[in-house]
Order: C-alpha cells, then sequence, then structure tokens
C-alpha cells in the first residue's frame, strides 16, 4: 500500500508561521472509488495567501481546518485513475496540497488539469502560467485594460506575479517600472525580465518615493500592489488622474498582531478621481484557458522569462514559507516532492 506524507495545520500562528504549527504524518492511501484519481505531485506551490488561511478570521476563503492537510496548488503525475478523461502519466495541475499524493474527485469542475509539458516545464503551471501568471493577467488585461504609453508599476516586481504582469504590460506598450527589494532582483527586473526600471525597496528610507520620482516623472497610471503598507502609500502620492490600482495582495501585512491599518495617502484617490479595486483570481477560473495561452505563448517565444526558487523534500515546507516571508525567495518559490 501506497504511503502518503502530508502536513498538517496543528494551530493557528500568532505573527509569523513557524514550524510548530504543523504537523508531519504518513497515511495510507485508500483504494480509489469511481470517479476519483491519484495523483503524485512533483511540485508544490508556496505563495502568500496560505497565510491569511491559517487565520481564523473572516477573508476572502474560508479558513484552513485544524488538523487537516495544508491547502495549496500542486502539480503532479497521474498514478492510477478511476475516471475517462484522466490516465496513468497524464501531467496534470490541482489544489492537491502540501502532501506527497493527493486523491482527486475528477467529477468536480476544476478540480483537476491536464497541462502540455512539451515546450513549458511542469513546475511553470505554479508560476508564470499557473495561478501567478493567471492573476496578473487578469489584473491587467481584464481589469486595469491598459493603453500604450501608459506608466505601469508593479511590487514583488521579480517574483511570478510581477513578471508576468511587467511582460504584458510590454507587450501592451507600457512604460513598466518595478518595486523589488535588493540590487540584484532590481537587476534581474531590468536586464532580464525586460523592465524600464526598478526601484530597491531596501535602498533606505525614502527609497520608494525617491524612484518612483525618477523613473515616473509623468506620475503613474497603473499600480499592481502585492505587498500593501508603505509601499502603497508612496505610489498613491505620485498617481494620476484617472489612475487605476489593482490590490492582489499585502505581503508586508499579513503576519501583523495587530488590525492591519489603511493607507494613509487614501485621499489621492478622491484628488485624482481614480480607482483602487480588489482581486483574487480564484473567481475567474472560467478566464484561466485564455491566460494560459497567451502566457505559454510568451514563454515559448522568449518573450517572458520565469526564475524558480526550489527547495527540496516536503519536510521543508514549514521553513520555505518563511522564507517566502521574509523576502528571501528570489524567483517562484516551490518545493519538489518528487522527481519527474
Amino acid at each position: 500500500m501506497t504511503m502518503n506524507q502530508q502536513i498538517l495545520l496543528d494551530n493557528r500562528p500568532a505573527g509569523e508561521a513557524t514550524a510548530a504549527n504543523f504537523k508531519l504524518v504518513q497515511t495510507p492511501i485508500a483504494e480509489l472509488q469511481e470517479g476519483q484519481v491519484l495523483v503524485r505531485h512533483h511540485f508544490l506551490s508556496l505563495d502568500p495567501y496560505m497565510r491569511g488561511r491559517m487565520n481564523e478570521s473572516k477573508s476572502y476563503a474560508d479558513p484552513q481546518p485544524l488538523g487537516e492537510v495544508m491547502i495549496g496548488g500542486t502539480v503532479g503525475e497521474v498514478l492510477e485513475s478511476r475516471h475517462p478523461k484522466f490516465k496513468a502519466g497524464d501531467a496534470v495541475v490541482g489544489m492537491g496540497g502540501w502532501q506527497t499524493h493527493s486523491v482527486v474527485d475528477a467529477n468536480v469542475f476544476g478540480a483537476l488539469r491536464k497541462v502540455d509539458t512539451t515546450h513549458v516545464p511542469l513546475s511553470h503551471y505554479l508560476g508564470a502560467v499557473g495561478m501567478p501568471g493567471v492573476t496578473a493577467w487578469y489584473g491587467l488585461v481584464k481589469i486595469i485594460n491598459p493603453k500604450a504609453g501608459e506608466t505601469v508599476t508593479v511590487s514583488a516586481a521579480s517574483g511570478a506575479v510581477g513578471s508576468a504582469y511587467g511582460a504584458l504590460a510590454k507587450a501592451r506598450g507600457c512604460r513598466v517600472v518595478g518595486i523589488a527589494g535588493g540590487k540584484d532582483k532590481c537587476d534581474y527586473v531590468v536586464n532580464e525580465l525586460g523592465f524600464d526600471a526598478c526601484i530597491d525597496y531596501k535602498a533606505g528610507p525614502g527609497a520608494v518615493r525617491a524612484g518612483l520620482k525618477e523613473h515616473c516623472p509623468k506620475g503613474v497610471d497603473i499600480y499592481f500592489d502585492n505587498v500593501g503598507g508603505e509601499i502603497l502609500d508612496d505610489v498613491l502620492a505620485r498617481i494620476n488622474r484617472k489612475a487605476r490600482i489593482i490590490i492582489c495582495g499585502a505581503i508586508s501585512q499579513y503576519n501583523n498582531t495587530t488590525p492591519v491599518q489603511g493607507p494613509k495617502n487614501y485621499l489621492s484617490l478622491l484628488v485624482n478621481r481614480a480607482r483602487m479595486e480588489g482581486m483574487v483570481v480564484f473567481d475567474y477560473a472560467q478566464r484561466y484557458p485564455q491566460a494560459v495561452a497567451e502566457l505559454s505563448a510568451y514563454l515559448k517565444e522568449g518573450r517572458m522569462h520565469s526564475r524558480e526558487d526550489v527547495v527540496q523534500g516536503l519536510e521543508q515546507f514549514p521553513a520555505a514559507l518563511l522564507k517566502l516571508f521574509n523576502g528571501e525567495n528570489f524567483g517562484k518559490l516551490v518545493l519538489e516532492v518528487a522527481k519527474g
């Protein structure tokens, strides 16, 4: 009988999540029922939204239940199938969670999707052509609808969402300015991702505001926010009339033990008749194929690049999660749990 290694949420974090909040267990995998598929995971995704799901407070999704496998995106291969649309050996993407295997009810819409790895590596379906890439695509293409010549800024620019957002904006004729932490990341954003400029928020007090003044001399038309906090305030101080802002995440705030405070410069939205809108990519599952088609084409053509930060071994998941929130990862953070 195949054994499954799983990481459970054992107790809820207060502030930063630690290894003590999780429990590693082994469980046997039961015989498949009709309509089910057994998947062996190759890569697990680490994403900022996971921290919010660990809390019991109200959010855009239900809290992660205690004592159950922690939620998360996965890619892998079908080992066994009792569903007509899937067969052993198929490469698939799903939300199998923090475990080495998952049993999926393939009759549930969107629970499991076959992917083509001919030109796109399997792990990229957790990043550039996965949920992060689709987040960037929908936020820019369907909500913002940019015009050529507009100035676009994006925080966490070296990550999976930010890098895809930059490629999509450049393809539409925009000037793209990233915000990232550290010289190495900023050099990567400009020299490899092709952004017009990148601001290092770690360069010292006032670095973001000064960088926006230098690299966005005519102001900011579009901002895609992944971090919240002071960086959002700095951008709000530079927005133009009719600016559009997408709130995708606020990773700088997720480990706060006190209530999150809103932006101090929010009146800039009124003064500039600007729009700020929140989005959650899970609301747009029906758009995934359209987004994946464009993103995959950019990867194949070399118009978009995707860098991965790969951590080995399921037992490393809690430590890797801390790496994500400390900003130590360089590129899309994934955990490899099985070789292809």
